[in-house]
């Protein structure tokens, strides 16, 4: 990715980060490049926001921006948002990729797709390993909601953010849709039913 500006926000979830690209002209609006849901820890999404994104200092979000990262809040907080009116900036991603990417946003909050499904509507039917692999380099999770996307038969898939399936599932949860937990050890569900809204 370029050089773009970010910031860091908090969230019920943990500190997300957001980074945006303007084109310089007043009359258009930014666009959002990159979204990181919660690391561990602050610092930890702040030193993978610096290294995507080039800037090692956050700085102060345009209004837009800033009404993306309310909307980001809500959604956390289980009020589903409809984010497909976002700007974004997929300059970096192949076309196949951001076809992925598209059909992955209109996906409503509350409904899920699998791979297989994305393939199809997309007219490559075999293609169901490539739309996976598409959304595992997802640089936009939630707002392009990727979480949405299932392996066949209503399994979770994988998810690349951290936390993997186990946040998948959660934001699942936030918007109504239940999964049953992965296979697990004892710890990992205990942790599941603790933290599933």
């Amino acid at each position: 990715m370029k050089r773009a500006p970010y910031c860091l926000f908090e969230t019920t979830l943990g500190s997300c980060g957001i980074a945006w690209t303007e084109n310089g002209d007043s009359s258009s609006l930014p666009a959002v490049a990159f979204f990181q849901l919660p690391e561990s820890s602050e610092k930890l999404t702040q030193i993978r926001m610096e290294r995507v994104c080039g800037a090692y200092q956050p700085a102060k979000p345009p209004a837009m921006i800033d009404v993306v990262m309310k909307r980001v809040r809500l959604h956390l907080e289980g009020k589903p948002q409809d984010f497909r009116d976002v700007p974004l900036d997929l300059e970096d991603a192949g076309s196949f990729a951001r076809r992925v990417y598209e059909a992955a946003r209109d996906i409503p909050a509350g409904e899920t797709r699998t791979y297989g499904e994305i393939a199809k509507l997309l007219k490559q039917p075999a293609a169901a390993r490539a739309v996976g692999q598409a959304l595992g380099r997802n640089p936009i999770p939630l707002i392009i909601p990727c979480h949405r996307v299932l392996a066949a038969g209503g399994k979770a898939g994988g998810f690349s953010a951290p936390g993997g399936r186990l946040t998948k599932a959660r934001i699942l949860a936030l918007e109504g849709v239940t999964l049953e937990p992965p296979s697990l050890p004892k710890l990992q569900r205990t942790f599941w039913e603790i933290t599933r809204p």
